[in-house]
């Protein structure tokens, strides 16, 4: 048992790594500077995912009557903006890809730090502060360390050696969605029977109204074009798994309960958040074809 919970831990480090070094080979210092100089776009969107989402994650959970352990799952989902799914949301949706992977990748990096405050303040005005404490010192340095260097190395790689950052990027990109499947079915399967337990509870329920809310929510607060604001959308529904799961080992012991409802969570928000994605792609495909057919 111990042997399989050092592969998880390792196997959840590599993913987050890879993740962000990913996103560190895709992005370059022009489209970057493009979003992040558009303020009104920029400020909307650290509004929405770093204050809004937790705030709509707290209301959801309160609202719903959770138990300690799903609630505290939806509470570190909620908190945990820069999901890597978000930019290919935009790819799938057909929207805007560059502003979609680079606010990603921001907010991935904002989030890092934000993170451990946000959910500490949360649970602990929820009234679960004497129950469960962060420390959120260490976690801000594990999740930094784990999210920002990668991420830098590949940025610097992106910038002055491109051939190798663009041979580098698939069999990277591979290895961050590869780990991160089985991550998820680390957390299902080793936590089964927490899982099926959370059938016939509103635990489902409520990943999937978040992600769903939080994609109108991050639509309706951002600027620009249709394809960007959607773009936007996509990002704020699809949460960074990388520091709940650092979270769930440092202040939570991996306790089997929280691994499950987090894992469901994400899981409900995914099964929420593609269909919108999908949709909106089917919409874009006949309005760009000439005869109005696909």
């Amino acid at each position: 048992m111990d042997t399989l919970h050092m592969l998880f831990n390792a196997v959840t480090v590599i993913f987050i790594a890879a993740t962000m070094f990913t996103a560190g080979l895709g992005a370059t210092v022009t489209a970057l500077r493009g979003v992040f100089t558009d303020v009104p776009l920029l400020s909307l969107a650290l509004l929405t995912n770093l204050v809004v989402v937790p705030l709509l994650g707290w209301g959801i959970g309160e609202l719903f009557g959770l138990p300690s352990a799903a609630f505290i799952a939806l509470v570190l989902v909620a908190s945990s903006p820069g999901g890597p799914f978000g930019a290919k949301l935009a790819m799938v949706q057909r929207g805007d890809v560059v502003a979609g992977a680079a606010m990603q990748v921001l907010l991935a990096a904002v989030g890092s730090l934000t993170f451990a405050p946000t959910v500490n303040g949360i649970l602990t005005a929820a009234g679960l502060g004497k129950d469960v404490s962060l420390d959120v010192s260490t976690l801000v340095r594990t999740v930094a360390v784990l999210q920002l260097v990668p991420f830098v190395v590949g940025l610097l790689l992106r910038r002055y050696a491109a051939p190798t950052a663009r041979s580098w990027h698939p069999a990277a990109a591979m290895v961050s969605n590869v780990t991160f499947l089985f991550v998820l079915a680390g957390m299902l399967f080793g936590n089964w029977s927490d899982v099926v337990a959370l059938f016939g509870s509103l635990a489902l329920l409520a990943g999937f109204v978040l992600a769903a809310v939080t994609f109108a929510v991050g639509t309706l607060l951002a600027t620009g074009p249709s394809v960007r604001r959607t773009a936007m959308g996509g990002v704020a529904a699809v949460r960074n798994a990388g520091p709940a799961l650092a979270a769930i080992g440092i202040a939570f012991d991996d306790q089997p309960a929280v691994l499950g409802a987090l894992a469901a969570i994400l899981l409900s928000g995914l099964a929420a958040a593609l269909p919108i994605a999908a949709v909106l792609s089917g919409r874009r495909s006949r309005l760009a074809a000439p005869d109005g057919t696909p």
